[in-house]
């Protein structure tokens, strides 16, 4: 069963073009994580906050990336991490036209 991975930390930047071009090699090694299925970037400069939505195939793969991560954000001076996973109603999502793929 799919699993959401919700990812938010504070963050002093940075945020939209900037963020884009200084992050890109981080976007596609996230492409090689086992289970991974595809993310959301998130990011409110105002409020000095970024993190992700994630899809992963099982909670076993989503669990494994957020340990992961979140010890490489600590490396960055980034911590707390919040964080959290929900299953995925799949039907309803569905109906909502969600991507679960």
């Amino acid at each position: 069963m799919a699993v959401i991975l919700q990812v938010d930390f504070k963050m002093e930047g940075p945020f939209g073009q900037e963020m884009a071009e200084g992050f890109a090699g981080l976007a596609k090694s996230i492409n090689e994580e086992e289970g991974f299925l595809w993310k959301i970037w998130t990011e409110n400069s105002d409020a000095k906050e970024a993190g992700g939505i994630y899809l992963f195939e099982t909670k076993e793969a989503a669990q494994k990336y957020l340990n992961m991560h979140t010890e490489r954000l600590k490396g960055f001076g980034i911590d707390p991490v919040n964080a959290k996973i929900f299953e995925v109603n799949e039907e309803l999502t569905k109906i909502n036209h969600g991507p679960l793929k």
